[in-house]
């Protein structure tokens, strides 16, 4: 049955797969994004578009919306840390305002775009639910207040809600893919290298206690990501926040990723060896099993060479597009 659904940050790098997906099962969609680090071009065609902050969500919600998906926040963890006043009053005061327009339009379901920075340094790994949240800078702290707000708000007023906490995500759907600026990830930098736009990936560190010295992370796909989603809303209970890790399970090294890079773009990769950035810890990987029993997710674009591929091929759909 068709259903109605606002995104919050619709024109950024995950909202707008997952507004694709809501699309092609054939939903309406309404995206809700100021612009500020989304594209306009990012919203999939078929999709409403509202350009305006959540803080304003009260203009346009009405009981006709069935859920609202947030993915609307600040993301950069190191200019969280030099201003984290913005990240407070945007990604806690956002989706506190966000909340209560909810409540006034009696739309009782939310699927939350959360983190695994809220969990800091892991003391062990894979990481599950349970672990402690330590969150190491103003960003993950913030997503860990507003996952605690969506707790007493279902305790409170009988939302249904989901957090889903991502690690690294990665890919590209489509005409939907990655571009920060400033870009921080892994492999759209490794990709630039291979585009000619920088000389040279920066390796922070060479040994941990890894098999290659590097340090491992999860990368989920960004289409497995969408897919979670939309399993959510289907798994949102009436009064329970629901709480998901989402991950592949397996680990990558930062060497591993490069050595991908090279092969699927045919392109040298140079390396410069770096310090170690502090709380860089050696393995970051997810244990998804609350997602698989809960959702009934699993994952299924979980090759790396995949998932660079779809990424290079859409940096390089960005640079045509750039020169044409």
């Amino acid at each position: 049955m068709s259903k109605k659904y606002l995104v919050t940050g619709g024109a950024g790098y995950v909202g707008s797969v997952v507004a694709a997906h809501l699309l092609q099962a054939g939903h309406e969609v309404t995206v809700l994004d100021d612009l500020s680090t989304g594209h306009r071009e990012g919203v999939p065609a078929g999709a409403h578009f509202l350009e305006g902050r959540i803080q304003d969500a009260a203009k346009w919600l009405d009981p006709s919306y069935d859920a609202v998906l947030h993915f609307a926040a600040f993301s950069q963890v190191g200019e969280s840390v030099a201003d984290p006043e913005k990240y407070w009053r945007n990604n806690v005061g956002g989706t506190m305002d966000l909340l209560a327009a909810m409540r006034d339009a009696q739309i009782r379901t939310l699927v939350f775009s959360s983190t695994a920075a809220t969990y800091g340094e892991p003391r062990s790994t894979p990481l599950t639910e349970s672990a402690e949240t330590a969150p190491t800078s103003p960003y993950g702290a913030s997503k860990l207040a507003v996952d605690h707000m969506i707790s007493g708000e279902a305790a409170a007023h009988g939302l249904a809600a989901v957090s889903l906490r991502y690690f690294n995500v990665a890919g590209a759907y489509g005409s939907c893919g990655e571009r920060h600026d400033p870009e921080s990830h892994l492999i759209p930098l490794v990709l630039q290298v291979a585009q000619g736009r920088r000389e040279a990936i920066s390796v922070y560190g060479a040994d941990y206690p890894t098999p290659d010295g590097t340090c491992v992370r999860d990368y989920i796909h960004v289409a497995d990501l969408a897919e979670a989603h939309l399993l959510a809303l289907d798994a949102a209970r009436a009064g329970e926040h629901l709480i998901c890790n989402l991950g592949n399970g397996n680990g990558f090294s930062v060497r591993e990723v490069i050595e991908t890079v090279r092969k699927v773009t045919g392109h040298p990769i140079p390396e410069i060896a770096a310090p170690r950035r502090a709380g860089d810890p050696a393995v970051l990987v997810a244990s998804a099993r609350t997602a698989v029993d809960r959702l009934g997710w699993r994952p299924s674009r979980t090759d790396l060479a995949g998932i660079v591929a779809d990424a290079w091929q859409f940096a390089q759909h960005l640079e045509r597009t750039k020169e044409s």
